[in-house]
């Protein structure tokens, strides 16, 4: 690995902590929202709304447009289109989640599924991934992080 290739790695690293960080905090924030609206359904709505009108602007800013063609569509897999389905789904669960088991507990328990699922998607190369197969240390990662969750409920 050549110097400039580390300096990346560890930069795309630190964007993937920060980007960690940044998810508890969303989810305490919309938990409040929740709050104030009494509903976690619309603050969920509130949430993307404001989400799509910063990607709105980042569009028009930076790649100066807002289309996309549509020659090929057809042809790309139904799935690719239903991650704004599953944005919705992990948003509104942490928004509701959150008041209940509070924030350390939404975000481990988040964060073990997103492992569990990570390494079967890894495995088997789901979703286009180049395959990384389970391995007894993966293994021992992800018990590890069960048994973080046992001791964060506990105490």
């Amino acid at each position: 690995m050549t110097k400039r290739s580390s300096k990346s790695l560890l930069l795309f690293m630190a964007m993937g902590l920060v980007s960690g960080l940044l998810s508890p905090i969303q989810t305490s924030i919309n938990s409040q929202l929740r709050e104030t609206v009494n509903s976690p359904f619309v603050a969920s709505f509130i949430s993307f709304l404001v989400g799509t009108t910063l990607l709105t602007i980042i569009c028009l800013v930076v790649e100066r447009r807002l289309t996309f063609q549509l020659k090929g569509v057809g042809r790309i897999p139904w799935w690719v289109f239903t991650g704004g389905a599953l944005g919705v789904l992990f948003v509104t669960s942490n928004i509701l989640l959150l008041p209940l088991l509070g924030s350390a507990m939404t975000v481990v328990l988040a964060l073990c599924g997103q492992m569990i699922i990570a390494l079967i998607i890894d495995h088997f190369g789901f979703f286009g991934v180049i395959p990384h197969p389970i391995n007894r240390y993966r293994m021992i990662g992800v018990l590890l992080m069960l048994v973080g969750v046992f001791l964060i409920q506990r105490f």
